[in-house]
Formats: C-alpha cells, structure tokens, sequence
C-alpha cells in the first residue's frame, strides 16, 4: 500500500503562520508554510511591506502576491526599473573592465558589452539564445527523448527510483550538457558549478537572496574555476567546432557590434544558460510527480488521452512554481497596488507563486483543471519582455518527460521514508522522493 503524504510542518525551523503577523517568507524552515501563507497575503496583505529593505538606504521592499498586480509590473520595465540593469548601469558608469574586476561574474561582465539595455537585450535573445533553448528549441527533440528514455532504462525495471537524484536532476543536467557541448562525463562537474551559479537563491538571507561574506568569496572560488573550465572548453570548441550552441557562439557575427564574439562574453552566456537551465525543469518535474500520485483521477485522465499532457504541465507549473518569487524590480515614481502606496524607489518582490493561485485570477485555484482556460496566463516564467529566455527547453523537456513515462509506467506510489521537505532558499526544490512505481 502506497505510503500517503503528510504535512512535514513539525520538521520546520519555524512554525505554520495563522496570522499576518505571523507570516514569513524568508526564515529558515518558511518553504514548508509558504503556501498557508499566501492565502494570510491574499486576504489580509496583498502588498505586503518589509521595512527598511529597500534597494537604497532608508527605502522598503513590498511583497506583491496578486497575479494583476506582478503581470503589469513585468510587462512594464520603464516604468518597474529591472534591479539587474540598474546595478549594471552603475558598474559601466564605474569605467572599470568587469571582466577584471574582482567578484562580478562573467555573466554581468558579458551583459555589459551584449546587452547594456533593452534593445540589445531583445537582439541578444534573437540571435544568441532563442535558436538554441527559445523559439527554435524544437531542434533539441530528439535529443531530449533520447536523454529523457535513457535515464528510465536505468531504473525502470528496479520498481523503485529515487525520483530527484535518478531522474529531475540529471534529465536537465544532460540536456543542457548536449546543447552547450559541455562533456556529459563531467555532468558532475556541471552540477558542481551550477551549484556554484546559484548559490545566493538557495542559501541567502532577506527577500533579495543575500549571502554573507565569506558566502561571497567561497562562491566567487567556485566560479572562477567555472569561468576557466568554459574557457578552456570554448578554445577547444574553436579548434574543432561541433554542432552545439558554444560551437556556433565562437563562430556567429553578432548583428548589433558587427563582429564575433570574445571568449569571455561567450563565457557569461554559457553562465546565463547554466544558472537558468538547470533548476527550473528539476523542481518543476519533482512537483509533477507528486500531483500525479496525489490525483490519480488526473493520472487516468491523462493515460487516456495524452492531449492533455500539455495542460497537466502548465497546471502543474502554476500550482507548484519551480521558482517562488524574486525581488526584481525598483518602482521609478509613486505607486499604488491594491490601494496600498508604494513610493518612489522601493524594491518589489514579486512572488510568482502566489500570483498563480490567486483566487481572483483562477476559478478554484487549487485544483488541478486539464481543461483550464487561457491556463499558460500562470508568471512561472514571468511575462513580456523578460520572460525567461529558456521557457520553450523547459516546456518541451517536461513533455517528452511525460510522455514518456505515461508510456513506460503503469503507476507511481509514494515509497517508504519521505519527508517531503524541501531546500532552503527561494525555489520549490524536493530534497528527496523515493517512488515505488508498476512499469508497463
């Protein structure tokens, strides 16, 4: 009999919040309350004030949690100031060469001379990463079920798997090697160093991911030896090109500079694909599966009609955001939000995964609708012109999981010994999650 689910709250450094005052998104232990949270936000705080916070000194941030509120916010960064740009702005005002600059990474460095503003973020997009993880992201099909079926066969006939070791973690690690021509006999290494990317969303402190300074330098360690392991990759890639995305990076004219581009700005995109491409799917899938063993109504639904895999991800996507929030944004005037002011200057943090079950946005938010209207509306990825460039890799790499292991696995059971805890930090990431499963 399959082992049932239940609340880990007493494994928690802190306790469920009942009351506003209660609520805490940012402490240790938050993640196993977060979504008895939202609903404290959505009915007594939809703007939610965190004194003294704010970008600058003596400013505040403010938590948004409903879905209209974030929508109009991403879809305006002329209005919503982008907190990455800013802080690149003052760092080219310094007149210093970033790349030499001591603890800035080389993706900021590359951003200086790629992608300065919003113009040139749009072409960077077009004609560096859309044909690789964008738009153009159907050429990896192939690939990406191959990766998907061969990391089942290896536990397919076992009857049991560790689902975020075995399968979520590695399925993203191995796309991503593929489309970079990183070497998938150092996936380790690749795992190492996207540890190393995103360090401050996993063990930082407050809203904005802040790590402490020792934090600081043991991470920048970490990426210094990423930085020369890519450059000692991209030599190798101009030596003898293959059919990969940092092959084609050393050999594509990019239109805005009309000319190559230098190692090291190939370098910071390789960083930007590193620390975008790997978690997203992980903690998306690890989520999945739960809702599937939880719903065994939509399991059978779905096993009959494989139509419906495409809304069971967006669903899934909504209901369990791979990514909670990130504080993103600076307000350039005076602003009101659900008849709260926010003034000039202060940090938003946008929480996406409250926005997606906002109640006044979703008929029954908390159920899972394969036939949900308009349901790709959900702010996982964000929405307008900073949507994640990799949405369409992390989107086809969920469905060929799927349809997958709808074809190879008759049914998933919860094993023995799950806690259901998740990682610090501000991403929905499982720990662990032993599956007891019937192959077809």
């Amino acid at each position: 009999m399959s082992e049932q689910k239940k609340p880990n709250h007493e494994l928690s450094a802190m306790n469920c919040p009942h009351s506003l005052e209660e609520v805490d998104l940012f402490s240790p232990g938050a993640q196993e309350h977060w979504y008895e949270a939202y609903d404290i936000l959505h009915e007594q705080a939809p703007v939610h004030c965190i004194p003294g916070e704010g970008f600058e000194p003596g400013t505040d941030a403010f938590i948004l949690s409903k879905h209209e509120d974030i929508a109009n916010v991403v879809r305006d960064q002329d209005r919503y100031l982008v907190v990455g740009s800013l802080a690149l702005q003052q760092l080219i005002a310094s007149g210093e060469d970033l790349f030499e600059m001591p603890n800035i990474g080389s993706l900021f460095a590359s951003m200086a001379s790629l992608r300065p503003n919003p113009e040139l973020w749009r072409t960077h997009r077009q004609e560096l990463t859309d044909p690789w993880v964008g738009p153009g992201a159907g050429r990896n099909q192939v690939m990406v079920d191959r990766v998907v079926n061969e990391w089942i066969d290896q536990w397919i006939d076992e009857g049991e798997v560790e689902w975020i070791s075995q399968f979520a973690q590695p399925v993203p690690q191995t796309v991503m090697a593929n489309i970079l021509g990183w070497p998938t006999a150092d996936l380790k290494l690749l795992k190492y160093y996207g540890d190393g990317t995103v360090k401050p969303f996993v063990y930082g402190s407050k809203h904005n991911n802040i790590l402490p300074a020792e934090e600081i330098k043991t991470q920048f360690e970490v990426l210094d030896e990423f930085r020369q392991y890519t450059a000692d990759l991209i030599k190798e890639k101009r030596k003898n090109p293959a059919e990969d995305m940092i092959s084609f990076l050393t050999e594509v004219e990019y239109s805005p500079l009309k000319r190559k581009l230098h190692d090291l700005e190939i370098n910071g995109i390789v960083y930007a694909m590193i620390i975008g491409g790997l978690e997203t799917t992980q903690y998306a899938i690890s989520e999945q599966v739960q809702l599937l063993i939880e719903r065994p109504r939509a399991w059978d639904e779905i096993k009959a009609d494989r139509s419906k895999l495409r809304a069971f991800t967006e669903e899934g996507m909504r209901l369990r955001s791979p990514t909670q929030g990130l504080s993103t944004r600076i307000t350039s005037q005076d602003e009101v939000f659900q008849g709260v002011k926010v003034p000039k200057g202060s940090y938003l943090h946008l929480r996406w995964a409250a926005a997606n079950i906002d109640p006044q946005e979703w008929d029954h938010p908390l159920d899972l609708k394969l036939d949900r209207k308009a349901g790709t509306r959900h702010l996982t990825f964000s929405q307008g012109a900073r949507v994640c460039p990799g949405a369409s890799l992390s989107r086809l790499e969920q469905m060929s999981t799927w349809k997958a292991i709808f074809d190879r696995i008759d049914r998933f059971e919860y094993a023995e010994n799950n806690t259901f805890q998740h990682q610090p930090g501000i991403m929905l990431g499982t720990l662990e999650l032993n599956l007891k499963f019937t192959k077809t």
